[in-house]
């Protein structure tokens, strides 16, 4: 482009040097002649040159024009390299900085690892010392006590001792009169020995009758006054026979009871899970019952693994914890990899599509009653009611019926019925979590309706349907009327359930209620407690002395048949990564 710039210059240059040729050569000619052609010239190269010019020009515009366009076409190129390096260049700083935030992050979860099992450790230390200081402490007071008393008790046998010299010298003196009077009561009693039979001898004689028929006399006597002993004898033996009658009675009846509530009780306790082979019982065992001791652990569900084809048993009096049991199962048996993290993540997993299978149950029983506009946490704690039972009857179920039997009464007085289904609804909602809070159902149902903004009606149906005579509302009798109706119905309630749930609920508590343990639960029908204590609090030892006072306040403060196993249970993890 240059060169061509430069040959544009020329051709200019050129001409202006014809142009100024032919002045100087019209100024050396003549006036005339010269100047005529000069003038010819002058024109002539006028012309040349603007000819010349315009086609220098011309090309200079063409070539401007491609200078232009080979210029923009380097420079749009130069930019998408430039655009091609910045990005490239973006990647790998971007790459770059990953890298490091995440070996930084993983760096720093390695040091708070770190710092998180010194600080335990250095917690434990300090909580052994502590114990031991207060165990030593304890001792030094144990023998301070211990030698005060001995010292107390050196003075109380120094003075015993001479209390005892003292009176060893009176029993000497009192044995010699004793051996004294005793030579004289000798000799008296054969003195009146002799009498005696001199009085007998007169008796007979003064009687009459021969030492037979006193006999008979004194006997005779004897039996009329015995009479009435031996009556009270026969009235009380009578009453101890019909006692052990009613108790081997009753005894007999229990038993024929047991017999027969068995598969009730197998149907209410205990969830069938199908296997596609018997060989899936190994696998759920697993290397030395590791699985299925995680399992039951995790769930608190009692395995039960027998001689029955292509299935296992989900042993619990819990129904939420047997359903979790049973979900988690199936998961493990249709996915097939089965070992303790399996079984942490599946169980887990479990728990949460359970609160979502809750919700979906209140949200069925709200629709199935025609209740709406109800939060969604009492939906969860109306769900909840779904696992819930009274009496043997299903409080859900229980609680629906109620709502429909209030709904009609009101609508046949021209009340609100959807007021009065609503607190029909809601009248047990309490039993949802009175297992977990203090208080009555009532109490724990007045302080969840207004926690969650109810009606005052609905509140006061909760408060009084056991009492409808101290209600507010007419809606408070109603519920009180319809729920006597559901509880009446035949079938509806079945009151040893009850008690034996409350009986299994009884033995966690008492096993709750020890320090140092984690979790209870209660399997096999209660004949067992299996207790799960904190490795750090509990040492082996003490694991045995828990079992022993777990066993013994169960002995002194509940009534069952049988006998309870109690099993604590101490297990230490140790989690590394291999990296």
């Amino acid at each position: 482009m240059a060169l061509d710039l430069a040959f544009v210059l020329l051709l200019l240059l050129s001409a202006l040097l014809l142009a100024l040729l032919g002045g100087f050569l019209l100024r050396r000619r003549g006036e005339d002649r010269a100047g005529r052609e000069a003038k010819e010239v002058l024109e002539a190269a006028r012309e040349e040159a603007k000819a010349a010019l315009e086609a220098a020009r011309k090309e200079a515009r063409e070539i401007l024009e491609a200078a232009r366009k080979e210029a923009r076409a380097l420079r749009e190129e130069a930019e998408n390299r430039a655009h091609a390096l910045r990005q490239e260049l973006e990647r790998e700083v971007r790459a770059r900085a990953e890298a490091l935030e995440a070996e930084a992050r993983r760096r720093l979860q390695e040091a708070e690892e770190r710092l998180r099992g010194e600080r335990e450790e250095l917690r434990s230390e300090r909580e052994r010392l502590r114990t031991l200081q207060e165990e030593l402490r304890s001792e030094r007071e144990r023998l301070k006590e211990e030698r005060e008393e001995l010292r107390k008790e050196a003075e109380r046998l120094s003075k015993r001792g001479e209390a005892l010299d003292a009176r060893a010298l009176k029993l000497d003196a009192l044995e010699e009169a004793l051996a004294r009077r005793e030579e004289g009561l000798k000799a008296r009693e054969a003195e009146l020995a002799e009498r005696e039979k001199g009085i007998e001898q007169r008796l007979y004689q003064v009687a009459g009758l021969s030492p037979e028929e006193a006999r008979r006399l004194i006997l005779e006597r004897l039996d009329r006054e015995l009479e009435e002993e031996k009556a009270q004898r026969v009235r009380a033996a009578l009453e101890r026979v019909r006692l052990e009658a009613k108790r081997e009675a009753q005894k007999i009846l229990a038993q024929a009871m047991q017999r027969q509530a068995s598969e009730t009780a197998a149907q209410l306790a205990v969830s069938v899970v199908p296997l596609p082979t018997d060989a899936m019982k190994g696998r759920i065992i697993g290397r030395e019952g590791r699985n299925i001791r995680t399992f039951e652990a995790l769930t608190g569900v009692d395995l039960i693994i027998d001689d029955t084809p292509e299935a296992v048993l989900l042993s619990s009096f819990n129904p939420v914890r047997r359903e979790i049991a049973r979900m988690a199962l199936e998961e493990l048996l249709k996915d097939g990899r089965i070992h303790p993290s399996r079984i942490e993540e599946v169980v887990e997993k479990a728990k949460q599509e359970m609160k979502t299978f809750i919700y979906e149950r209140g949200e069925e029983a709200a629709l199935e009653a025609g209740v709406v506009g109800l939060k969604p946490g009492l939906i969860q704690l109306l769900g909840r009611l779904h696992f819930r039972s009274s009496y043997g009857q299903s409080v859900l179920k229980h609680s629906v019926q109620v709502a429909h039997l209030t709904g009609i009464m009101a609508a046949e007085l021209g009340l609100d019925a959807g007021l009065a289904r609503r607190a029909g609804l809601l009248h047990d909602i309490g039993k949802s979590v009175d297992r977990e809070v203090e208080g009555s159902h009532v109490e724990i149902g007045i302080a969840l309706a207004r926690r969650f903004g109810e009606p005052l009606e609905v509140v006061d149906a909760i408060a009084h349907h056991h009492d409808p005579e101290n209600a507010e509302t007419v809606y408070a009798v109603l519920v009180a009327a319809a729920d006597a109706l559901s509880a009446a119905r035949p079938g509806a309630r079945r009151e040893s359930l009850e008690e034996y749930l409350q009986r299994l609920e009884a033995l966690e508590r008492i096993a709750l209620s020890f320090p140092g343990v984690e979790t209870a639960f209660a399997v096999q029908a209660g004949r067992e407690v299996r207790v799960i204590v904190r490795p750090e609090r509990i040492t082996d030892a003490q694991a045995t002395l828990l079992a022993r006072e777990i066993a013994g306040r169960i002995e002194r403060e509940m009534n069952y048949p049988g006998q309870v196993q109690v099993t604590v249970v101490r297990e230490t993890r140790a989690v590394e990564y291999a990296r």
